[in-house]
């Protein structure tokens, strides 16, 4: 299958959790236009191995499948339903995903041109406050200084936060965020 990438933009929302990536996601979801969901092909992963959603388990479950099947093998199903929304003719699509060093290249890689990495900051005490409000999988303040810990040392999301083509400080209210991820995405002539 051929892939013709003319005049496609992908948007890849990267941050630490609770830095608004879902939130980024949905607001443009909701204007029409596809996403692919790093986390859901993770979470769909532990669901065929019989795991429960925890955190735990996705602690262990998170370096068990990277381990076991190397560091891309979720990038290249991430990639591979890409290129299926591409080949549907869809030529603006949305990410969310926490991206580790290597699958940031692999993507940067795979989408010369295409793939637009926006990085959403947000300060600590704000995203830990917003992880133990969601209404799934809440984390408790130990929890999510774990969590933020995991996410640079192990999975290496640093480098993806600190080489992201654009940075988006989350930390007003949606409609504040909302301003932002228009005027970034106006920027990169993203709505033609």
């Amino acid at each position: 299958m051929t892939h013709d990438n003319k005049n496609v933009k992908i948007i890849a929302f990267v941050g630490l959790t609770g830095s608004g990536k879902t939130t980024a996601v949905n607001y443009l979801t909701q204007k029409g236009y596809p996403k692919v969901y790093g986390g859901g092909i993770f979470y769909d992963e532990m669901k065929e191995a019989g795991l429960e959603l925890t955190p735990e388990n996705e602690d262990i479950f998170r370096h068990k499948i990277r381990k076991d099947n190397g560091q891309d093998r979720l990038v290249q199903k991430l990639v591979d339903q890409i290129h299926h929304l591409i080949d549907a003719g869809q030529h603006r699509i949305i990410t969310d995903s926490n991206y580790s060093w290597e699958e940031y290249k692999i993507m940067k890689h795979e989408f010369p041109g295409e793939l637009y990495v926006i990085a959403l900051i947000a300060p600590k005490h704000m995203r830990h406050h917003r992880l133990a409000n969601r209404p799934e999988r809440p984390l408790t303040e130990a929890e999510a200084n774990k969590r933020d810990w995991q996410e640079i040392e192990d999975l290496q999301s640093g480098g993806t936060i600190a080489m992201a083509d654009h940075y988006i400080v989350n930390d007003g209210d949606f409609d504040n965020l909302n301003q932002q991820i228009n005027q970034t995405l106006e920027n990169i002539d993203f709505f033609n």
